[in-house]
């Protein structure tokens, strides 16, 4: 089992001279489909292992006068006045006579001023009237009353 010689049948050295012109010449195909296997699986690999990089080190921060930065969606702030006369910022009950300071301590640490009122249909409007006095006196101006929808047109549209 040697190595063989192909005999090109010509008997001379014509063919064997072509043969070699060809063999030093540079190949100008290359096989991209290892290059694409490696890559995919160079890719799996990132995405599999990015999320663990992002939350793998515990940081203890220091603590500065900054604040956190705003928010683009806020939880709207909301002032409500109950059927019974309560009067609610958000979830907590505030006596009438700290309103003012208590909006004026949130919205010190907001973006946005904007304030929805949700006040209770049974109630005077006397009593809604003070609320947004108060809330004007704090320095809003983006005051917006809340209602359901469905209740009676005032034009003659329906009927």
């Amino acid at each position: 089992m040697g190595a063989g010689v192909i005999n090109s049948g010509d008997g001379g050295g014509g063919r064997r001279g072509r043969r070699r012109s060809r063999r030093s010449q540079p190949m100008s195909e290359i096989n991209v489909t290892p290059f694409v296997d490696v890559m995919l699986v160079l890719l799996i690999i990132f995405m599999v292992s990015a999320p663990l990089m992002v939350a793998g080190i515990e940081v203890d921060t220091p603590d500065t006068a900054a604040g956190a930065l705003p928010s683009e969606q806020e939880e709207p702030l909301a002032v409500t006045l109950t059927a019974d006369g309560r009067l609610m910022l958000m979830t907590t009950e505030v006596p009438r006579g700290e309103l003012v300071a208590r909006l004026r301590g949130v919205l010190a640490e907001r973006e946005s001023d904007r304030v929805f009122v949700r006040a209770d249909g049974s109630l005077p409007y006397e009593q809604v009237a003070q609320v947004m006095g108060a809330l004007t006196a704090a320095g809003i101006t983006n005051i917006s009353l809340v209602t359901d929808s469905g209740g009676p047109a005032l034009d003659d549209a329906d009927g």
